[in-house]
């Protein structure tokens, strides 16, 4: 099976030895992305349903680089380091998949790279 390495300078470069994503299978499989804004290099935004927003603009510019979009998304993972932000980051979710949200699992974790507050990967039909 073919695979191919999706990289975009529009989403922050990996931090380890891994891909932004990787395509196989009519598959693209997103990495974890954190609040890292791709321009500064820098974590953006303080409460975790900012930090939502900056993940999920990350993920938007790895699908359009793999030539696909949110609504592609099939499974998320959210990763929290604290329960009490579910809410929040919950409403900030909603807004990235109004229509047909993927199915998703959250997770609560004792730290994040970074010490981030959240970190979400994808899993998206390639759609080609």
């Amino acid at each position: 099976m073919p695979v191919k390495i999706i990289e975009t300078s529009k989403a922050p470069k990996a931090i380890g030895p891994y891909s932004q994503a990787v395509e196989a299978g009519g598959f693209i499989f997103c990495s974890g992305q954190i609040a890292l804004n791709p321009d500064t290099g820098k974590i953006e935004g303080g409460s975790a349903a900012d930090q939502a927003g900056r993940v999920l603009e990350n993920l938007r510019a790895v699908l359009e680089a793999a030539g696909a979009g949110l609504d592609h998304v099939v499974r998320t993972t959210i990763f929290l380091t604290d329960m009490n932000d579910f809410s929040s980051v919950n409403e900030v979710y909603g807004s990235f998949f109004k229509d047909s949200p993927p199915a998703r699992a959250t997770v609560a974790v004792k730290t994040l790279p970074l010490d981030v507050r959240v970190e979400i990967d994808c899993i998206a039909y390639a759609g080609k």
